[in-house]
């Protein structure tokens, strides 16, 4: 059995850092697009990585990034893994995978069962999958919008698709998430948070950040069938 994956994105300072690794956070992620409030500088991403480096798995996320973005970060924070959570085609995540290699987790929008359409594409090139909320049409960054959406659209997904469920998920929420997406008979891989543990946007709450591993972590084991 996989062990099931909690993900604390967009930390951005030592304190919080710590906070999400000793509570038990499998992966953490450094946002790297400059129209979030969560981004962070390329040294500041040094660091963080090295706080996180052997404890947990150190999570890059880029938005349609450059060769020469992706080489930078290589440079300074040597991720384990790539998330991209933009417009990237299945041909970008081989030759993002080629210059840095790392694995890439790809991230798609979903608000309607269409927006699935283009998964099984994806599937042969990326290692992980993260299905986020699609954000409005005129949002300045695409992920951490703190909606949430149907999960029932995810019925028509490869149950052998594993995936890590993002979108608005709160410490109040993320056990009915995850019953309800393990009840669709998918292989829910992990759960993914930014907003939801925030005090204001980009400001992550250490207590927050606690309680959501926590119900996340029982609610996995609950649920597991």
């Amino acid at each position: 059995m996989r062990p099931f994956l909690i993900k604390i994105c967009g930390l951005s300072t030592a304190e919080t850092m710590v906070a999400a690794l000793d509570a038990g956070a499998d992966m953490v992620g450094l946002v790297f697009h400059r129209n979030s409030p969560r981004s962070v500088s390329l040294e500041a991403a040094a660091s963080l990585a090295g706080i996180a480096r052997g404890r947990a798995t150190i999570v890059a996320l880029s938005v349609d990034p450059s060769d020469e973005g992706l080489d930078a970060i290589m440079r300074h924070a040597n991720p384990d893994l790539f998330q991209l959570h933009g417009s990237e085609t299945p041909e970008r995540c081989v030759e993002v995978k080629a210059l840095t290699g790392r694995p890439v987790m790809k991230v798609l929008g979903v608000a309607e069962p269409a927006d699935l359409a283009s998964l099984p594409d994806y599937v042969p090139h990326a290692a992980q999958f993260l299905l986020d909320a699609k954000p409005p049409k005129d949002a300045a960054y695409p992920g951490g919008q703190g909606k949430t959406f149907d999960w029932q659209v995810l019925k028509g997904i490869d149950p052998q698709t594993p995936f890590l469920l993002s979108g608005g998920l709160t410490p109040e929420n993320v056990g009915t998430a995850i019953a309800t997406v393990r009840s669709l008979g998918l292989a829910l891989a992990g759960v993914d948070v930014s907003s939801g543990v925030e005090s204001a946007p980009g400001v992550k709450d250490i207590a927050k950040i606690q309680a959501f591993i926590r119900s996340a972590r029982t609610a996995s084991l609950e649920a597991t069938p």
